[in-house]
C-alpha cells in the first residue's frame, strides 16, 4: 500500500500537510492543495479509514437501522440516505431489526455498544423505551423517520392525512363506494401504519356522510401478491360491487389493478384504484398514488445527521411533505 510518507515526497510537502489536504480539516494553501491531491492520485493513495478515525474521534459511519429489507420502500429510503452520506464521505452499517427478539436485543446490546458507529437513523422503526435509553446514553445523534417519536429529533409522516388525501380525490370525483385494503393485525406493526391509513380512510368518509361498511374493508400483507389476493375477494362478493379501491400502499394498489383486469374489469372506467407511497413502478402501471417521497426522506434524514454532527442544531419534529399525483387509474364512476 502507498503511504502518506510517499505522497508527501512526491508532492513536496509535509506529511501533516498531505494529512491536512486530504481530509480537509486545517487550513492549507490552494497550491498545495493541488500537489497533494495530484500526487495522491498518481500514486493510488487512499487515506486509511482506522488512522482517520482515529485522528478525528470519528468512525464517518452511520448505523441504519430498519424492519424489513425486502420491501421496496424501506430499501428505497435507505437508499437515499447511503448515497446522501457516501457523498460527504461516510460508510454506513445496516441493522435489519427482524421479528427474532434475540437478534434485534443483541443490536442494542451489543453491536451499537461497540462505539464504531457516529450516528444512528431508524427507519420507520418503534422503539422500545429500553432501546431508546440504551441510543441516548452512546451520546452519539439519533434521527427517526415516521413517529411520532417525543425522545428523538424525528422526521414525521402524516399517514392519517396521507389517506384522507386519497381517499378525499375518489370522494371529489364522485365515488361512494369506495373500499379499502389495508392490513391485517400482524401487519399492522411500527407506529400502527395500516391503523392510521384506515383511520384517515375512514374519516374522509365521514366528513363526507358516508357510513363505513366494513364488507368493502379486506387485509393484506402490504405486497403485490396480497394487493391482487385482497381485490379479488374485494371484487368476488355478491351485492353491489365498489366503483373504487383505496390501497394503503402502492404494492397493493398494483396488485389490485392485475386482479381486477383478470376479472374483466376496465380501470379507470369500471373501477378506480389509488395507493400510496410513491413506488417506481407507479408511473410504469399508470398508477394514481399519494407520493412520500421516500429518496427523499432518506436524503432529509442523512442531511439532518450530518448538521448534528457538524454541531448544528438537531431538527425539530417535523412532517415529511407528500403530494397526490393523479395518474390513469382514477376517474369518475362510469354513469350506468
Amino acid at each position: 500500500m502507498v503511504s502518506i510518507d510517499e505522497v508527501a515526497r512526491l508532492a513536496g510537502v509535509s506529511t501533516a500537510t498531505v494529512s491536512r489536504a486530504l481530509s480537509g480539516r486545517g487550513h492549507v494553501s490552494d497550491a498545495a492543495k493541488t500537489r497533494v491531491r495530484a500526487a495522491a492520485d498518481e500514486l493510488g493513495y487512499v487515506v486509511s479509514a482506522s488512522a482517520s478515525s482515529l485522528a478525528s474521534g470519528r468512525n464517518r459511519n452511520i448505523g441504519l437501522l430498519v424492519p424489513f429489507l425486502e420491501r421496496w420502500f424501506f430499501s428505497t429510503v435507505l437508499s437515499g440516505t447511503a448515497t446522501e452520506l457516501m457523498r460527504q464521505g461516510f460508510d454506513t452499517t445496516l441493522y435489519s431489526l427482524a421479528e427474532d427478539r434475540d437478534l434485534r436485543r443483541n443490536v442494542f446490546d451489543t453491536l451499537l455498544r461497540r462505539r464504531r458507529v457516529d450516528g444512528v437513523i431508524a427507519v420507520s422503526l418503534e422503539l422500545e423505551d429500553d432501546e431508546i435509553d440504551g441510543l441516548l446514553a452512546l451520546g452519539i445523534p439519533v434521527i427517526a423517520i415516521g413517529g411520532p417519536n417525543p425522545r428523538l429529533s424525528t422526521l414525521t409522516v402524516d399517514d392519517v392525512g396521507v389517506a384522507r388525501l386519497a381517499t378525499q380525490h375518489l370522494l371529489a370525483l364522485g365515488h361512494r363506494r369506495i373500499a379499502h385494503i389495508g392490513a391485517s393485525p400482524e401487519f399492522d406493526l411500527d407506529f400502527h401504519i395500516p391503523t392510521q391509513r384506515r383511520q384517515g380512510f375512514e374519516q374522509a368518509l365521514d366528513e363526507a356522510g358516508i357510513d363505513v361498511n366494513p364488507t368493502l374493508f379486506e387485509p393484506a400483507d402490504f405486497t403485490i401478491e396480497g394487493g391482487f389476493r385482497a381485490a379479488k375477494q374485494l371484487l368476488g362478493r355478491p351485492g353491489e360491487q365498489p366503483t373504487a379501491i383505496f390501497a394503503a400502499s402502492d404494492e397493493m394498489a398494483i396488485g389490485a389493478l392485475l386482479a381486477s383486469r383478470e376479472l374483466g374489469y376496465s380501470v379507470p372506467h369500471d373501477l378506480s384504484i389509488v395507493g400510496v407511497d410513491g413506488h417506481e413502478l407507479g408511473e410504469f402501471f399508470r398508477l394514481t398514488t399519494v407520493d412520500q417521497f421516500p429518496l427523499r426522506q432518506g436524503a432529509r434524514a442523512a442531511t439532518a445527521m450530518l448538521t448534528a454532527l457538524r454541531g448544528g442544531q438537531a431538527p425539530e419534529p417535523s412532517p415529511l411533505p407528500f403530494e397526490l399525483i393523479v395518474r390513469g387509474t382514477t376517474a369518475r364512476p362510469a354513469v350506468d
